[in-house]
């Protein structure tokens, strides 16, 4: 039988991924497993077309933006912690996201990727585009939650 011991739960504060987690609570509680809860901030573009954004400003927009995920982070592991008895560990990191959840699971060692079948942008697509590469290139298991 599959016993995870780490797992990822990439997240976007979407419904959709507090589903994932919610699934990944119950795994983890079985298992006696570790989550790993992940955000990944966008690197802000600077410049498109002939329009550039000054340096402090987009340096202020990625503060802001790494601020408001770890207060959304800090609150859902105090939720996940006073339902049971789960280690969950956090982090937040830049750039892109399919690259950094790949990343993330050759560093810590994970067993199980659990990600939402559809991320903040919704139902628009029948699969997220995140969480088909995360599928489609992950070397360990990857569970899609609707």
């Amino acid at each position: 039988m599959f016993a995870p011991k780490n797992i990822l739960v990439p997240t976007d504060f979407s419904v959709y991924s507090d589903n994932a987690l919610k699934e990944a609570v119950d795994i983890a509680i079985q298992n006696k497993s570790k989550i790993h809860l992940l955000h990944v901030v966008d690197e802000i573009v600077q410049c498109a077309a002939d329009y550039c954004l000054d340096v402090s400003l987009v340096e202020q927009a990625e503060k802001q933006s790494m601020k408001f995920a770890e207060e959304k982070l800090r609150k859902e592991v105090a939720a996940v912690a006073a339902s049971g008895n789960v280690e969950i560990v956090f982090d937040i990191r830049k750039g892109d996201t399919v690259k950094v959840i790949l990343e993330e699971q050759e560093k810590k060692g994970i067993d199980l990727i659990v990600i939402a079948s559809h991320g903040s942008k919704g139902m628009l697509h029948r699969i997220g585009s995140v969480s088909e590469r995360v599928l489609r290139y992950s070397k360990t298991p990857v569970m899609l939650v609707k």
